[in-house]
């Protein structure tokens, strides 16, 4: 006859896995490396979820009869810790008596967005002097032109300024030049409704259009170096300088979402959903720690 003996747990480190909003998890599957290499006796599983609950049954999940768990149109709120407990037998040849293993497994699966990409672009023009009125008119007409250009993308110009400042180069006299510097924003109004004609998450939509938004600039600015050189007989008193544009990419993250390269390393890019404890009110890049943790829930805006 066949009797028990004894029974054995094992616990494994909790794995990291991510899952971008709205999208379905990858297969979390209920053993290691080596246990799926072997033969397994009257496998059992059972998977619980962040609430605490046994998911077989759940509407949001696909259960395997091997095991494997996909967690379905993940959202903030599903993250936390899923732990499958694998039990199976292991039998003696000789004896044939039966011994009971247990195995827990962890996954801290987390939601991520893409980041929200800006650009911050600098350029420079010759003027002939800094007290030139003229200088803060062209700075007008200039947002009013890049506008024009990325409007039909709902991309637009925020955070716009300019300063006039001398400059003495080598063999040459004193020079004036207008620094300018603006952001290229993919959130001008209008955009939310854009957003609403695409499936799910509108991340990937709208830096698609910001980046487009930065390359019209980008050749805007190219054009000005051509008309410089072969369309203008008379060069115009203020005048962009070749060469002098440039474009630093800005991320920022949703609220409720941040960026932790130490803690999240292998998702050191995403905007990966706040912990409880922690907070994100706005579009910065990181979760504040709350002073006074009431947090309990993972995507909090609020302390």
């Amino acid at each position: 006859w066949t009797h028990f003996t004894s029974f054995t747990l094992f616990f494994c480190i909790a794995v990291k896995v991510y899952v971008k909003v709205f999208t379905n998890s990858p297969f979390l599957v209920c053993m290691d490396l080596a246990r799926s290499r072997e033969e397994v006796i009257d496998p059992k599983y059972l998977w619980i979820g962040p609430d605490r609950k046994n998911l077989e049954g759940q509407m949001y999940v696909n259960l395997t009869k091997t095991g494997k768990l996909m967690v379905m149109g993940f959202k903030e709120s599903m993250s936390g810790a899923y732990t499958c407990t694998l039990s199976h037998k292991i039998i003696e040849t000789t004896t044939q008596e039966e011994r009971v293993v247990f195995e827990a497994y962890k996954f801290m699966v987390y939601a991520y967005r893409e980041a929200d990409h800006a650009y911050q672009v600098f350029v420079r023009f010759t003027t002939r002097e800094c007290e030139l009125a003229a200088n803060s008119q062209f700075f007008e007409e200039l947002k009013k032109i890049l506008n024009n250009i990325i409007s039909d993308l709902t991309c637009h110009i925020i955070e716009s300024s300019y300063k006039c400042h001398s400059i003495k180069r080598p063999k040459q006299g004193l020079l004036h030049e207008l620094f300018v510097s603006f952001q290229v924003n993919p959130f001008a109004p209008g955009w939310e409704e854009v957003c609403h004609q695409v499936p799910y998450d509108c991340e990937d939509a709208t830096n698609m259009r910001v980046q487009e938004a930065r390359e019209r600039i980008g050749e805007f600015f190219n054009e000005q170096t051509y008309a410089l050189k072969h369309e203008f007989q008379t060069v115009p008193t203020i005048h962009y300088v070749d060469n002098s544009f440039s474009v630093t990419h800005i991320d920022s993250c949703r609220p409720g979402f941040g960026k932790n390269d130490i803690t999240h390393k292998n998702c050191a890019s995403c905007c990966v959903v706040c912990e409880p404890g922690t907070y994100s009110p706005n579009n910065e890049v990181t979760c504040q720690i709350c002073t006074r943790p009431r947090v309990k829930k993972y995507g909090a805006r609020s302390c």
